[in-house]
């Protein structure tokens, strides 16, 4: 059985914000930074450790109780934060990981405890679905760390995930934030228009 407090949390900050243009994880999203609010839904989540994956960003990760690795090449893709991550948390003796997105802000911890009560020992892979599309937050037990090592470029563990046991959740918990266009729509959901500017 894996639980929280011999799992690490990685939380992969390190993208480049291709399709966002400027520092995605900085923008103000209800009075917080996008990032913070997965930060703060998992924050009572007894985990082992926390890591954040970062490159280039303002925002101070190790004030939240996170040990900070600096991507330093992000332009290799998720994968190569992946692997940051993964190595850390083997070194810390974590027996599973649990992967999240810093611009996914809806997120919550009942969601991921779901995820706990459906794992099952150390060849754990369990995925969050919408109902159609398998998709992080994710959690592998310890027997899959060498095969997120090997993952390389930007497709991350989706094939991984793909194959392992899906928690459905509702669509608007998954929803992640690639554009400018994705922010103002989930801004426009909580009726905060001029939320920013």
């Amino acid at each position: 059985m894996l639980t929280p407090e011999r799992t690490a949390l990685i939380l992969l900050a390190a993208g480049r914000s291709r399709r966002f243009d400027g520092d995605k994880l900085a923008e103000p999203f209800l009075d917080k930074p996008l990032a913070y609010h997965v930060v703060t839904a998992l924050e009572n989540v007894p985990f082992l450790t926390r890591i954040a994956v970062v490159s280039d960003t303002s925002l101070d990760f190790a004030a939240l109780g996170y040990r900070v690795e600096e991507n330093p090449d992000p332009s290799l893709g998720q994968a190569r934060s992946l692997c940051h991550g993964v190595t850390i948390a083997r070194e810390a003796g974590a027996e599973a990981v649990l992967v999240a997105l810093a611009d996914m802000p809806r997120v919550t911890a009942t969601h991921v405890y779901r995820m706990f009560d459906a794992a099952d020992g150390a060849g754990t892979i369990v995925a969050s679905s919408d109902g159609v599309q398998p998709r992080p937050p994710a959690l592998f037990g310890r027997d899959l760390f060498d095969d997120l090592l090997d993952l390389k470029g930007d497709e991350g563990a989706r094939e991984l995930i793909k194959r392992g046991h899906h928690v459905v959740t509702s669509p608007a918990e998954l929803v992640d934030v690639d554009t400018r266009a994705d922010l103002e729509e989930l801004r426009q959901l909580y009726g905060l228009e001029t939320d920013g500017k």
